[in-house]
């Protein structure tokens, strides 16, 4: 449905700007947007804000960037006076957070619930798009901005007799927002990514006996979680100008963290091997920055692949076990690392098993079972810990029309491809935050985040000053980063797992690297530049006719 063909009653309201969505992209979208005096409507299919971290709310869900950096940067009274309890906050602490955020800056008079954006088409003749949203109603705007987050997509894989399962099946990506209640019970968790380490520990401890089932073996970090003190706080609070900075400017993945200055084999074994141990006894995500080259090179990857391997065959006492837990199919980092709080040791409980799937593949699922190379795993219940289909699921499936009536998924068939990871050609007036061609996902979030609100927001801001209708990704320009995306993407060893990030994860989704790996800093740079001069590689057409005013 275009404009011209929407009625009057369907067409209730006409913005500037609709944003789809509400987790943190979404929320500081909106806020950008009225402060600079966009009219803007957000929609959001969950009942309340925070994204990812509504959906999410499986057991030992939590996040793997440290809280103090997980945290808006915008407002400087925001981060000086929000406490943090934990080095890594829980999943209730952030979806807390998120909801502050909303309420302290009056958000949610322009966001609306439980509503699905299902359709939206641009009309060529009036230079914006109708949106259609699941209550039947549409709306007109001059441009879409999808905030649909890189994460939640829940997939549910699809094993033969899982509808006959007689017992509660749940998704790790959609979890009950009452709390679920283990004991007793005979659980099965298929799937050992970030999710299923997360949840399996607390799992066991309700569980009468909890079933792993593994396809791929994870590398995954001990967490060291801690409560945070008003010293620690207070020590980051201070330094807070600096942290942003460098997270922004310098760090490859937006965190800020002691930089190594040398590869790993330029330090004798010995040496190495106590880098390693620091590491990880400090925990998280910095394990892997012992070095500058873990993620180039294959020998020097090994090194820190074998470091790790080795202490989980200290953790896990059965050797058969601790050899399938070892992961060897990819090298270490290429996957998203996981961090975890004591997931190895739960397999010297009596009441927790692995089973390899790997080798034999789930046959089927029965009433009662799950049936694995014809041996029936009696469960009462199933969690599937099956992740996302990242990056371009949410956008996929939104029915997104460009004027020449190509859809976006028709254009994205073969893989995803977008300039700068902001547009993507033939769909004018058109955003997407942290989308595919941007780090996203293999950076701090919120920093991403961030930098593509601004841009967007400045973007804008310079169309309107201009007396500009719209603005979309050249096709040139657009081919030339997507082959710079991958160029970088191979001059790494991260092509060689079978990763979310290729699409792996989803049978039949085209495999194609889709963040980009070149670093946070660097990639900030280029889009300033691309900014600065006058949005090189982008078209922008002026207007055909006075348009209405800007409300507030």
């Amino acid at each position: 449905m275009s404009p011209a063909q929407s009625s009057p009653a369907e067409a209730a309201e006409t913005v500037d700007v609709v944003v789809v969505g509400a987790g943190f992209a979404g929320l500081y979208m909106l806020h950008r947007l009225r402060g600079l005096g966009f009219s803007a409507r957000v929609y959001e299919q969950g009942g309340g804000v925070g994204g990812t971290w509504y959906w999410n709310r499986y057991p030992g869900a939590r996040c793997d960037v440290e809280s103090m950096q997980y945290s808006y940067s915008f407002s400087e009274e925001l981060q000086q006076e929000w406490d943090w309890s934990e080095r890594y906050a829980p999943q209730a602490e952030i979806l807390k957070y998120a909801n502050h955020v909303a309420d302290r800056f009056d958000l949610r008079r322009d966001i609306q619930f439980n509503t699905r954006v299902e359709r939206a088409v641009f009309d060529a003749r009036e230079k914006g798009w109708s949106v259609t949203t699941s209550d039947g109603k549409a709306v007109l705007a001059q441009f879409v901005v999808l905030a649909t987050g890189c994460l939640s997509n829940a997939r549910k894989p699809d094993i033969k007799g899982l509808e006959t399962f007689r017992g509660p099946v749940y998704h790790t990506g959609n979890w009950p927002h009452e709390d679920v209640d283990f004991t007793g019970l005979r659980v099965g968790l298929i799937g050992t990514g970030s999710s299923g380490i997360q949840s399996a520990p607390i799992i066991a401890e309700q569980a009468k006996h909890l079933t792993v089932f593994q396809r791929t073996a994870n590398f995954s970090i001990p967490a060291r979680n801690a409560a945070l003190t008003a010293g620690e706080r207070d020590a980051f609070r201070k330094n807070y100008p600096e942290i942003r900075r460098f997270a922004r400017e310098v760090a490859r993945n937006g965190i800020y963290a002691e930089q190594p200055d040398r590869g790993a084999l330029d330090d004798a074994e010995d040496v190495r091997r106590a880098k390693f141990k620091a590491r990880w006894d400090r925990g998280g995500l910095t394990f892997m920055y012992v070095y500058n080259n873990l993620g180039l090179d294959r020998a020097a990857n090994d090194t820190a692949a074998d470091y790790v391997r080795g202490k989980i065959a200290e953790i896990v006492k059965d050797p058969a076990t601790a050899k399938l837990l070892q992961p060897n199919s990819h090298p270490i980092g290429t996957k998203r690392i996981c961090i975890d709080t004591d997931y190895f040791k739960i397999f010297n409980r009596p009441n927790v098993s692995l089973v390899d799937i790997k080798a034999n593949p789930i046959e089927e699922i029965t009433p009662s079972a799950v049936r694995v190379a014809g041996k029936d795993h009696e469960v009462d219940a199933l969690v599937m810990a099956t992740g996302f289909d990242a990056m371009t699921g949410s956008v996929a499936k939104i029915d997104i029309h460009g004027p020449g009536g190509q859809t976006l998924n028709q254009k994205w068939a073969e893989g995803p491809k977008t300039y700068l990871g902001l547009m993507s050609a033939g769909f004018p007036n058109l955003f997407i935050i942290t989308g595919p061609g941007s780090p996203s996902v293999l950076s701090n979030m919120i920093v991403s985040i961030e930098q593509h609100v601004d841009w967007i927001a400045d973007c804008l801001t310079h169309m309107r000053e201009r007396g500009l209708a719209t603005m979309e990704a050249g096709g040139d320009a657009e081919e030339k980063w997507v082959a710079h995306v991958n160029e970088v993407a191979h001059g790494t060893l991260y092509p060689q797992a079978n990763s979310w990030y290729m699409g792996a994860n989803v049978p039949g989704k085209p495999r194609i690297f889709m963040p980009y790996i070149g670093g946070v800093g660097v990639y900030r740079r280029i889009c300033d530049e691309v900014a600065a001069k006058g949005y090189e590689g982008f078209v922008m057409e002026a207007e055909m006719q006075p348009r209405r005013a800007v409300t507030g």
